[in-house]
């Protein structure tokens, strides 16, 4: 058992989506959104060559409690990624995800615990409550200073919504997305894309959470928010009245995707357990199905061109 006095002394969205998402997450972070380290490689050179570590035989004393995993989430979790703030049941993306790589290193639904977490907390330095996080963690190598990620579980695009009467909705060029007022939330890739892609004409306004940015969008404060493709469907049919996802983008080497790793403390030895956890379930094809089944979104989101 990894012992908190010991760590103290030590001080410190889918179907033909979610099959290409799948297929992005096969690379390690360093190729998409992070920076690969040694257990990226050496999980991916064992997957090369056919065998794939026991995640079970691995995990053996590395988690916080003997024989319990504990796992966090968001407060709240939302849909696709849990559906009814409800973590423990297995329903939504996320936390079917979690439950696989708990079975894949050992751990039956029982002996898995849940906690809460603000996206923030996550990748703050210092010793952490968890085993592993997961709320939409896109893999950056800002993050990889403080935290540790998993190999990617998903990858998606960037993408707009918003209401759908917003002068977002006529949007079909770079020079008619730059004249739009745009918002995003704090700790998200979203506004190095938005700056750095896009670069509005209007300074990026920068909310605590989605929550906050869809109120702004109903108070007419900005005309469109970006987000993963995911959440941005979610919140066109479940936060907007009569929200829409008007466009996403293509994954360029300047903005590859949002990849999504699971979370955990720096340095943590049970990160290459999960890598060869993710690698199995990839290999069985149990990711697949788990993200066809939770993250089928519709083909008919179309891309915007950000050439020109």
């Amino acid at each position: 058992m990894r012992r908190r006095t010991a760590l103290a002394a030590l001080t410190s969205s889918f179907a033909a989506l979610a099959v290409g998402a799948t297929a992005a997450a096969s690379a390690p972070p360093g190729s998409a959104a992070g920076e690969s380290g040694p257990n990226d490689t050496q999980s991916v050179d064992s997957a090369a060559s056919g065998t794939i570590p026991d995640p079970a035989a691995c995990a053996e004393g590395l988690t916080l409690e003997e024989g319990v995993l504990t796992i966090a989430t968001g407060e709240p979790a939302y849909p696709p990624y849990v559906i009814d703030d409800d973590p423990t049941s297995g329903e939504g993306f996320e936390s079917a995800v979690a439950y696989a790589v708990a079975a894949q290193l050992g751990f039956e639904p029982e002996q898995v615990e849940w906690v809460r977490t603000t996206f923030e907390e996550g990748f703050a330095p210092g010793l952490k409550d968890f085993d592993f996080n997961l709320q939409q963690y896109d893999i950056t190598p800002e993050r990889q200073e403080t935290v540790s990620f998993s190999l990617p579980y998903y990858t998606s695009n960037q993408a707009i919504v918003g209401p759908s009467d917003s002068a977002a909705a006529g949007a079909a060029s770079l020079s008619d997305l730059q004249a739009l007022r745009f918002g995003v939330a704090a700790g998200t890739t979203s506004l190095a894309f938005v700056e750095e892609i896009i670069q509005p004409e209007a300074e990026v306004q920068v909310y605590n959470d989605n929550a906050a940015a869809v109120a702004a969008l109903g108070a007419q404060q900005i005309d469109a928010l970006v987000a993963d493709l995911p959440t941005a469907l979610y919140v066109a049919a479940a936060q907007l009245d009569d929200g829409a996802v008007f466009g996403q983008f293509q994954p360029t080497d300047v903005a590859p995707g949002s990849s999504f790793g699971l979370l955990f403390e720096k340095d943590n030895p049970l990160v290459e357990c999960v890598d060869n956890a993710i690698l199995s379930l990839r290999q069985s094809g149990e990711l697949d199905a788990i993200t066809a089944e939770w993250m089928s979104s519709s083909i008919e989101v179309p891309f915007l061109d950000i050439d020109g």
